[in-house]
């Protein structure tokens, strides 16, 4: 049997095209002494994968040339020499971009619950990444508290669309999104239940930010980076709480990053700025899971998920992220077949 792989042909300069990726074929791995051979079910799409392309310094070394793009993603357990997997099992971790992984002491995997009532897909985003990315970076990185005005940039997307709506249900004063165009302004109040969101694309969001926030914004958690940060820090109450997760607007950045006007506000504020990454709280995920499981039961916690079909549009997947084309959490399903029971 082969394995159908994308890996990495030559480091993109803006968005992934077709010359940055190539779909090769190769031999099925084998399943060796102590390990499991996993069948790709479905990819997180996530905009680090973007960031591991670039030959440059991170939480992880780039992603090699001719090396299979790295992805986290789900699958199940086709055969097993090793006590710590059982086929049939479902499992999370890093399968990359290609249809067969192995599980083993270099690569391992996470035994996906089930009878909760969820399916793959709503697992992937509420208790996968994102979601936990949400909660640890609110409630812990944010120090988040009732009464707190909190700002969320990306608030359509698959991590800020739950960081407003933790927020909301912990007793915010105020949950106000910023999104890009009106179709997804609407999507953040309407489904997500934000009080307001702003669109980010009109002038002045500065200014706008001040009109819906007088008081200042106490917890403002940043997906986005560059210009909109920059207008998040001109508006902070004392002592806020800035919460960097993502810098979405700078990763396709053909110059130099940008930088920022206005941190002097950090200290007339006394406010405070610290990035996260959600490993560093790998010890606790069930903790976070566990509560966003229950709020998703209980419909205090609203979700979408946008899946692209078929391991050869991965890198159009990842490009949705970087356009505004996707809605929710984007996945790509591999095999239909692999599914929670």
């Amino acid at each position: 049997m082969i394995n159908r792989q994308i890996t990495l042909a030559q480091r993109p300069v803006g968005n992934v095209d077709e010359s940055t990726t190539s779909l090769v074929e190769n031999p099925r791995p084998e399943c060796g002494p102590g390990q499991a051979l996993v069948k790709v079910g479905i990819l997180s799409i996530d905009p680090t994968i973007r960031t591991w392309m670039n030959d440059a310094p991170g939480y992880l070394p780039p992603i090699g040339i001719g090396d299979v793009i790295r992805s986290s993603g789900a699958g199940v357990v086709v055969e097993s020499n090793t006590s710590r997997y059982t086929p049939g099992d479902v499992v999370f971790g890093m399968t990359n971009w290609q249809e067969w992984v192995v599980a083993g002491e270099e690569n391992k995997f996470s035994v996906l619950p089930t009878g909760m009532g969820l399916d793959l897909p709503t697992v992937m985003n509420v208790l996968g990444v994102t979601g936990i990315t949400a909660f640890f970076g609110l409630m812990e990185v944010g120090q988040f508290k009732e009464g707190d005005v909190v700002v969320v940039s990306g608030a359509a997307g698959a991590t800020g669309s739950v960081v407003g709506q933790i927020a909301k249900a912990r007793g915010a004063k105020k949950v106000i999104g910023i999104a890009g165009g009106p179709e997804k302004c609407a999507e953040v109040v309407e489904k997500y239940g934000f009080d307001e969101c702003l669109d980010y694309r009109e002038s002045n969001l500065a200014r706008r930010l001040h009109e819906a926030c007088p008081k200042g914004i106490d917890v403002y958690f940043d997906n986005v980076g560059g210009e909109i940060l920059d207008a998040a820090l001109s508006n902070i109450a004392m002592h806020a709480r800035i919460v960097l997760c993502g810098a979405i607007s700078q990763y396709n950045a053909m110059e130099k990053p940008q930088g920022l006007a206005n941190t002097t506000m950090l200290i007339m504020r006394r406010g405070r700025m610290e990035g996260f990454i959600v490993l560093d709280f790998a010890d606790r995920f069930a903790e976070a899971q566990m509560e966003l499981a229950g709020m998703v039961l209980n419909g205090t916690l609203a979700h979408q998920e946008h899946l692209v079909r078929g391991l050869e549009h991965a890198p159009d997947a990842l490009n949705l992220l970087f356009t505004g084309g996707n809605h929710g959490k984007t996945l790509v399903v591999v095999d239909e077949s692999v599914q929670l029971a």
